[in-house]
């Protein structure tokens, strides 16, 4: 959800504590059934924010060290640090150069 948004709904509190969070709220902020949050009070009040769990056959992407070579890697697309080669057989033989 972006931080400029600010909507305002009005939700009650069920037995258990339960609170329902509105549809549109959900959708803006990409919670699905199922996904944790983590709350936490502050000097506002209640925050909330939604938690993503990784799958473990994924979790080498998020590792300080793969998102850094990501961030690295964009750069050099976004720069236009990088070759384009019109065939798999072009591009073997740049490696061998």
């Amino acid at each position: 959800m972006k931080k400029s948004s600010s909507a305002r709904v009005r939700s009650e509190v069920r037995g258990k504590g339960q609170v329902t969070i509105p549809a549109a709220l959900r959708k803006a902020a990409r919670i699905d059934e199922g996904d944790l949050v983590e709350l936490e009070v502050t000097a506002d009040g209640i925050l909330m924010r939604p938690l993503k769990t990784i799958e473990a056959s994924q979790s080498w992407f998020w590792t300080p060290e793969w998102q850094a070579g990501e961030r690295e890697a964009s750069e050099d697309i976004t720069e236009k640090r990088t070759t384009r080669h019109k065939s798999s057989r072009d591009f073997l033989s740049s490696l061998k150069k």
